[in-house]
C-alpha cells in the first residue's frame, strides 16, 4: 500500500498537510481505517479548541474497538469536517481526501514521518 508522498505522518497512523496559511489538514491513514473495520462513531476537537502535539483530541469508534485520535501538531481548530461528521463511512472510504477529519492554524508539530517512512513502519521487512 502506497502513501500519498505529499502528506506527513505520524506514528500514531495520522496524516496531515503541509500548512498552507498556516492551516494544516488532518486525518488518518488507509492502514488504521482498514484496522479499525467500519467506523461507527467520531469524536473530534471543536473548532476553536486548542489541541497539543502527541496528544488525543477525540476518538475513532468503530464495530471492533475504540481509538484514540491523536493531533500531530499544537494549534486552534478552525475546522472540523461535517461531512464525517454527518457520514463516519467517509472515513474508512476515503481517508486522504473526503475522510479528513479536523484543520489546525499550526503553532508546533511533533516528530512527522514522511510517506516512504511511515510505509516501513506499517510494512516492516
Amino acid at each position: 500500500m502506497s502513501n500519498p508522498q505529499h502528506l506527513q505522518y505520524t506514528k500514531e497512523h495520522e496524516w496531515l498537510t503541509a500548512a498552507e496559511a498556516g492551516v494544516s489538514t488532518i486525518g488518518i491513514t488507509k492502514h488504521a481505517a482498514d484496522a479499525l473495520g467500519d467506523i461507527v462513531y467520531v469524536q473530534l476537537p471543536a473548532v476553536g479548541d486548542t489541541v497539543t502535539a502527541g496528544e488525543t483530541c477525540g476518538e475513532l469508534e468503530s464495530t471492533k474497538s475504540v481509538s484514540d485520535l491523536y493531533s500531530p501538531v499544537t494549534g486552534e481548530v478552525v475546522e472540523a469536517n461535517q461531512a464525517v461528521l454527518d457520514d463516519f463511512a467517509l472515513v474508512n472510504s476515503d481517508p486522504f481526501e473526503g475522510g479528513w477529519l479536523f484543520k489546525v492554524r499550526v503553532e508546533a508539530t511533533e516528530e512527522l514521518l514522511s510517506a516512504d517512512e511511515y510505509d516501513a513502519i506499517i510494512n516492516p521487512a
